[in-house]
């Protein structure tokens, strides 16, 4: 049987990120706490928790954290049905979603607000590139992700979204320098680009598109969506920005389309779990109503 306190010590380290916070969210010692997971780690013949700063879930870890969530909600259900066992527990819930950085910095963030402000569930956002957010459903990290993947993890449900676009822009400055014939397969093979981290293809991707010749640019590295809106205001290279956050530059100057018209479209999906769909209906009202609202 499973040691729920070991398990809870476990949890509330990874939402806290210390033993220490954990010790005192939990009113007890933090040798207390690190002899509950010690020993729970034991008997599971695993790791739990990758001791750090701040300290994180394993695979498993995050599995036993999510499971407790769950337990955590389902108390709380029963308890608001049978006021003879007591009163509700005070302890919040936290539903953990993955998205990508381009639709958490256009249409998401506004769809979680809205959810937020008719609920007291905590949301823990965890951000990956659109083609690995349904690995976090798979190893149990999320109950819930927006992902570019159509055919559903086991255990979820998936409704289709819509269409992220996507426009190449570059400064007027860059692309006099760069491009002063024309944007050209040999002149995009010297002009820099940027690049969110090494999953991200996009650029890559539309080069081999609308360019026969393969192209191999330099290129910046950049981990920010508004990051990559603002260094091609800056001249630092070009790259793909959802049309959304480009729009505005492109009619006042600064920004100009590398080829007109040659947008990408990437279609984007909600997979959530049976059970957290029909816990939290609210929230996938919320994010289908503003992703329809909001992609193509």
């Amino acid at each position: 049987m499973l040691d729920y306190g070991a398990a809870s010590a476990v949890a509330m380290i990874v939402r806290t990120g210390s033993f220490e916070k954990a010790a005192k969210a939990l009113h007890v010692t933090p040798s207390a706490i690190s002899q509950r997971v010690k020993q729970l780690e034991e008997r599971m013949g695993t790791i739990l928790v990758e001791r750090g700063s701040p300290c994180r879930a394993t695979d498993k870890g995050a599995w036993l954290c999510r499971h407790m969530e769950l337990v955590g909600q389902l108390e709380n259900d029963l308890f608001g049905q049978l006021p003879e066992l007591g009163e509700v527990k005070g302890g919040t819930v936290t539903v953990d979603v993955a998205v990508n950085a381009d639709s958490l910095g256009t249409w998401f963030l506004p769809a979680m607000a809205a959810f937020a402000q008719h609920s007291n569930v905590m949301l823990s956002i965890a951000v990956d590139d659109q083609d690995h957010t349904a690995e976090w459903l798979r190893r149990g990290r999320v109950l819930a992700a927006v992902t570019s993947m159509s055919e559903p993890v086991s255990g979820c449900t998936v409704t289709a979204l819509g269409h992220l676009r996507y426009v190449a822009t570059a400064s007027p400055e860059f692309c006099r320098r760069y491009f002063p014939d024309g944007v050209t397969g040999s002149a995009l093979n010297k002009a820099p680009t940027l690049a969110f981290n090494q999953k991200d293809s996009m650029q890559q991707d539309w080069l081999a598109e609308h360019f026969a010749s393969k192209v191999a640019p330099p290129t910046h590295w950049l981990p920010s969506t508004q990051g990559f809106v603002e260094a091609c205001v800056l001249g630092m290279g070009w790259c793909l920005n959802p049309i959304d956050l480009v729009q505005s530059h492109i009619d006042a100057g600064r920004l100009v389309e590398l080829v007109p018209g040659a947008t990408t479209d990437v279609p984007l999906y909600w997979q959530i779990s049976r059970w957290a769909e029909g816990r939290f209906p609210e929230l996938k009202h919320q994010i289908i109503d503003w992703a329809r609202a909001s992609l193509f």
